[in-house]
């Protein structure tokens, strides 16, 4: 293993399945790429599922937790009680530097509440933010916050926005990133307070600002990233989440019990569904990164397979290696004074 191999940690336990997937997930991750994983929970479970993957041994290591946490039990407890549960002790390794990176499919509250006190923040953030990557005609949109702040102020949709500009450029290969905030309306001055004010920020910054963006625009290609508070980006990702599976189904279904022509058609047509399926299946992007901690930071759906965590896997890897987080540092001093300013004019 070189220095310069990233190294993740995963809270095996996590997930609606626990370790059958997560570890198998991981260790697929491990054998594609240049990766070291370290896998955290109850090592007598996560042995027997590494098994059949050639890795070497100097590649995988386990570290053995007494604690799971549940998926309906409070942040809070987990933080105060479960100090050996996998989420827990996989961000300890982090805060310690014997890994750079925690993807957990586990009780997302959790993850989200010991990245943020075990892990800290990245100075100058003033919250950390949940990403969401969504693939539209085989490119990339991210949409953030979508859900770890519900109450926001201006210059918080405007770090949002900093945040997810570099996980465009680094992670997505996106080298000029539009970035666009998500409102009622395109015209400049459309919106409520928060998202005006939040406007002008954007329009003062450096970067490739394209203005109001509405919902509808998400799956056009108008922006690679689109900004908004948590409560509006969860319910446009749930909204989005399901309309796309309902509309999977009922095209699916129509085609299967119409007539033979439609039968005929849906043959042709296999490569088409396909490609809309990876419009609304997750395990496409493997979860969402958690922004503006002090390591990486990766939160997957609960009931996340082996592709999604895959995935999740290789995400936290590319950050480390791209060094995206040292990249957000810079972005945020060179834009230190507009947060600075935005946050002087509130409390006035």
């Amino acid at each position: 293993m070189t220095k310069q191999t990233p190294t993740v940690a995963v809270d095996a336990m996590g997930g609606d399945v626990g370790c059958s997937v997560t570890v198998r997930g991981a260790m697929e991750a491990a054998k594609q790429g240049d990766i070291h994983l370290i896998l955290v929970g109850d090592e007598a479970k996560i042995r027997p599922e590494m098994n059949g993957y050639g890795l070497p041994e100097e590649a995988v290591s386990v570290v053995h937790t007494t604690e799971v946490v549940g998926m309906d039990e409070k942040p809070s407890e987990v933080l105060r009680k479960k100090r050996d549960s996998s989420i827990h002790i996989a961000c300890q390794l982090v805060k310690e530097g014997k890994a750079q990176g925690v993807v957990s499919a586990g009780n997302s509250g959790a993850t989200v509440a010991c990245g943020m006190f075990i892990l800290g923040r990245i100075a100058g953030v003033e919250r950390p933010a949940l990403a969401s990557i969504m693939y539209v005609q085989d490119t990339p949109t991210v949409l953030i916050d979508v859900g770890a702040n519900v109450d926001c102020k201006p210059y918080h949709l405007f770090q949002f926005g900093l945040m997810a500009d570099v996980l465009a450029r680094d992670v997505l290969n996106i080298p000029t990133p539009k970035v666009g905030l998500l409102s009622i309306g395109e015209e400049e001055g459309k919106g409520n307070i928060q998202v005006k004010e939040a406007f002008e920020l954007f329009k003062m910054s450096s970067l490739n600002f394209v203005g109001n963006v509405e919902g509808r625009d998400i799956f056009s290609s108008e922006a690679d990233v689109v900004v908004c508070d948590g409560f509006v980006g969860n319910v446009a990702l749930k909204l989005s989440e399901g309309l796309g599976a309902s509309l999977a189904k009922v095209f699916l279904k129509e085609l299967n019990t119409g007539d033979l022509s439609a039968k005929l058609g849906s043959v042709l047509i296999q490569g088409a569904i396909k490609r809309f399926n990876r419009i609304v299946d997750y395990a496409e992007y493997g979860g969402a990164p958690l922004l503006g901690l002090k390591g990486i930071t990766i939160v997957c759906h609960g009931a996340s397979n082996t592709k999604a965590v895959t995935k999740a896997v290789e995400m936290a890897g590319t950050f480390i290696r791209k060094k995206a987080n040292e990249h957000l540092t810079e972005d945020l001093t060179a834009n230190e004074e507009l947060t600075r300013f935005a946050r002087a004019a509130v409390k006035q």
